[in-house]
């Protein structure tokens, strides 16, 4: 009985065609869409009906708990009166499938193979990343009988909501998650050729810039150089905010210099999407910093969406109003609590008080607070040594991922070490048409979880230093 054995089970369950494959067929055909309130039956059938029964196998007790504001969350937990405890997430629940918009006639809801790709909504965000997690501890339950820590393991079902009402949640009683450390498996890795791990995320905060003049259009040749543009005010606003690189403008969202600890840690990091990726555009954004430092180690302004008149019919009119979706991805050293009263100041010194600042109606609209866990913090030393030791090659350190999510729980409320182990990779369509996993790195993910997971739970595994 040796860790070698628990990894070569766990890697027979994923070459088995009736074992992992199998297994998140299953998950993927249930469509988790929880942007869609068509589809709310299905958040709670994906715990009840699909994942639970897995947890239910390996001798996990379940806690479902409501959420009004979102889906529903699962806390599945296997306690062995162990002196560490382990907290684990996953979110089963996905964007819009997107019927019709996959190439060759995939289905979202159906598992697709084809040469070293599986295709199907979710099995990169996330139902294939906690899976693997699923597979490589029913490895090491079939060998040892027992994990050697105590395990609690959350199944979020509005992530892609913006985990809405999940926080409240945890910080109403925060006792039954609580955990010495945070370890899971979501995002993609940096580059294909090596794993990483990831110890935070950038912050978030979504808004809609708003230039609204007058009722109605009115006709450009009769009122031009009358009338007020709504849409050159919001260009001209938009292009306060930012320069034509992608340079950030207002004073107050600056992230300041990138801290050594975190410049060490990203040096040598690269985002490698695959062949099929878009190319960096090497002159965008602060300039002097690496691709990895202006991804994840500064702030970064983005227009989502912008909107004036009717583009899909042009009509000689002046339009009344013009509105833009915004969102700045932030890190630690910003202050949420300053990002909209700094862009409000700034609006107005530039001569734009007539764009207003609103809150999005819109259900992805996430907030999120920034997060990272110091690189020589203790967990994520070990852990990054356990990868390594598990892969054969050195392991990648990112402070924290460009994205955002629900770290800030762990983080702030439960005041763990978070650590992330990324199983997909930057060119996995995630969010969008022909979503799929890369199967050899998904193989290699769920032999290192594996280990990871059987060292922890060894006489000399990881230790939480005393409080």
């Amino acid at each position: 009985m040796s860790a070698e054995t628990a990894r070569a089970r766990a890697l027979a369950q994923f070459d088995d065609p009736s074992g992992y494959l199998a297994a998140l067929a299953r998950l993927v055909a249930v469509p988790t869409e929880s942007q869609n309130p068509d589809r709310a039956a299905a958040l709670a059938v994906y715990l009840t009906d699909a994942v639970g029964p897995l947890f239910s196998a390996l001798g996990y007790a379940l806690r479902i708990f409501d959420n009004p504001q979102g889906g529903p969350i699962l806390l599945a937990e296997r306690d062995e009166k162990a002196p560490l405890t382990v907290l684990s997430y996953g979110h089963g629940d996905v964007i819009r499938g997107q019927e019709g918009c996959w190439r060759n006639g995939r289905s979202p809801w159906a598992l697709s193979i084809e040469q070293d790709r599986a295709y199907g909504r979710g099995v990169a965000d996330n139902k294939g990343q906690h899976l693997a997690h699923l597979t490589a501890l029913s490895a090491i339950l079939a060998m040892r009988g027992r994990l050697g820590f105590n395990h609690r393991f959350i199944i979020e079902m509005g992530e892609e909501n913006g985990s809405r009402g999940f926080r409240p949640i945890v910080q109403a009683d925060p006792t039954p998650f609580q955990a010495d450390v945070f370890l899971a498996s979501d995002g993609p890795r940096t580059a294909l050729a090596r794993p990483n791990i990831t110890l935070g995320t950038r912050g978030v905060a979504n808004f809609d810039l708003v230039c609204e003049l007058r009722d109605g259009g009115h006709h450009s040749g009769n009122w031009g150089g009358l009338l007020a543009n709504p849409a050159l005010i919001l260009a001209g606003a938009i292009a306060a905010i930012c320069d034509r690189k992608g340079r950030i403008r207002v004073p107050g969202w600056e992230a300041g210099p990138v801290p050594g600890a975190v410049r060490t840690a990203l040096s040598g990091l690269t985002r490698d999407a695959g062949e099929a990726g878009p190319r960096i555009d090497p002159d965008w954004g602060v300039p002097g910093l690496s691709a990895m430092e202006k991804v994840t180690a500064t702030n970064t302004f983005e227009v989502l969406a912008l909107l004036s008149g009717t583009p899909d019919q042009p009509v000689n009119a002046i339009p009344p109003r013009a509105r833009a979706a915004c969102q700045l991805r932030y890190v630690v050293s910003t202050d949420p609590e300053a990002i909209l009263p700094a862009l409000r100041a700034h609006l107005d010194e530039n001569g734009f008080a007539s764009v207003a600042i609103e809150a999005p109606d819109r259900a992805n609209a996430i907030a999120f607070q920034a997060t990272r866990t110091d690189p020589a913090d203790p967990w994520a030393v070990w852990v990054r040594k356990a990868v390594e030791a598990a892969s054969g090659r050195a392991c990648g350190v990112l402070p924290n991922s460009g994205g955002s999510n629900v770290t800030e729980v762990m983080q702030y409320d439960l005041k763990m070490p978070t650590v992330w182990l990324p199983l997909s990779y930057a060119g996995c369509n995630q969010h969008a048409p022909d979503e799929h996993i890369l199967l050899p790195l998904m193989r290699e993910g769920i032999d290192i979880a594996t280990a990871l997971y059987w060292d922890l739970g060894s006489p000399d595994g990881y230790r939480p230093e005393p409080a």
